[in-house]
């Protein structure tokens, strides 16, 4: 087998914080409605912006955050390194890939294009 290199999309980027910044607009604005503030509205403008900026400066290292599969290792970011018959599961969760290995560690492989490709990567490494 050679190396399958799995790398963020910036198309999956973009949508996980849009949905982030759907929920945040929501749950400040229900936040600011039952503390009776008058003005419920100034929360969907705090929770875009919060959103809006942490997506802003995590962008570059998230992006950049590369997972390769070979034949024994799956190998990302920040030198972590997952021994193929080490994996357990795997499975998609939106966007993420999140594997799961032997001994209960948890790892993400974030914003992939298609995670149910990803996911039959690693399976068929896995045999």
């Amino acid at each position: 087998m050679t190396e399958t290199t799995f790398t963020p999309d910036r198309s999956a980027y973009i949508r996980a914080h849009a949905w982030m910044a759907a929920f945040g607009m929501a749950a400040a604005m229900a936040l600011l409605w039952l503390l009776d503030s008058p003005h419920v509205w100034t929360g969907a403008i705090g929770g875009l912006a919060a959103i809006a900026l942490r997506g802003t400066y995590a962008a570059s290292e998230e992006l950049a955050a590369t997972w390769t599969l070979s034949d024994s290792v799956l190998a990302g970011p920040g030198g972590q390194q997952i021994a193929v018959a080490n994996i357990a599961h795997c499975r998609s969760m939106g966007s993420y890939v999140q594997v799961i290995t032997r001994d209960g560690n948890k790892y993400l492989i974030k914003y992939q294009a298609n995670p149910a490709a990803t996911v039959a990567a690693i399976e068929r490494a896995k045999t």
